[in-house]
């Protein structure tokens, strides 16, 4: 596999169904509100196993300075932490990785917004001089992305990369944005796996997608 098939991740067509609920558990509460299992969480598992081979072979010996974007990237980030951290204890090439947060909101309902706000602190100069690493959950169009990878590098960090377990192939999509990427999907809105609707279905375990009656139910 060349880098740019293992930069695009694994590729979910545009006609997967995904899972029948009954095969799987799931809180059932959610039961009417969710299409399907898009992605199981074992895959989800698997697969960021091995994001983090990947980056571990790219950062080499240096310390990663992780800044994990919330709410929807935690779970994800600290999977992909732990198995960093697995690795690095099962080989000789314990990587320290430190953890910084950072929350932004795009997102009304089911539609990405032109404004970005991060929430929080702004100053980033603890990145200066660093090895960062940015851990996204959901990647689409870009804008968020662009906007604080600029807002990153006016703080002057000696490399940047970008993880993002989903990519969406949308218009003008922003596959170049990202360096690691877990799985390549439709334009389909799913949640679970920390990736909410308006605040709900982050337990979920697996990533599902939505359905109309979900949205109906949770609308702001």
């Amino acid at each position: 596999m060349d880098n740019s098939q293992m930069q695009r991740g694994i590729v979910i067509k545009d006609d997967w169904p995904g899972y029948s609920l009954d095969l799987f558990t799931y809180p059932e509460h959610y039961h009417e509100d969710i299409e399907n299992v898009y992605i199981p969480h074992g895959v989800i598992m698997n697969r960021t196993e091995r994001l983090a081979r990947y980056i571990m072979d790219d950062f080499g010996d240096s310390n990663i300075m992780v800044l994990c974007v919330l709410k929807g990237g935690y779970k994800f980030c600290a999977d992909l932490v732990e198995f960093i951290k697995v690795l690095g204890r099962n080989s000789n090439r314990y990587l320290e990785t430190r953890v910084e947060f950072i929350r932004l909101k795009s997102y009304l309902n089911d539609q990405s917004t032109e404004d970005l706000h991060i929430i929080g602190s702004r100053d980033l100069s603890f990145l200066r001089g660093k090895s960062v690493l940015i851990v996204e959950a959901i990647v689409d169009t870009g804008k968020t992305m662009k906007a604080l990878l600029q807002h990153v590098e006016t703080f002057e960090p000696r490399m940047v990369k970008v993880a993002g377990l989903l990519v969406k192939r949308v218009p003008n999509m922003a596959e170049s944005l990202t360096d690691y990427v877990g799985f390549e999907i439709p334009n389909r809105f799913v949640v679970g796996y920390a990736l909410d609707y308006n605040e709900y279905f982050r337990d979920l375990n697996h990533i599902c997608v939505i359905s109309k009656t979900g949205k109906t139910k949770y609308k702001v």
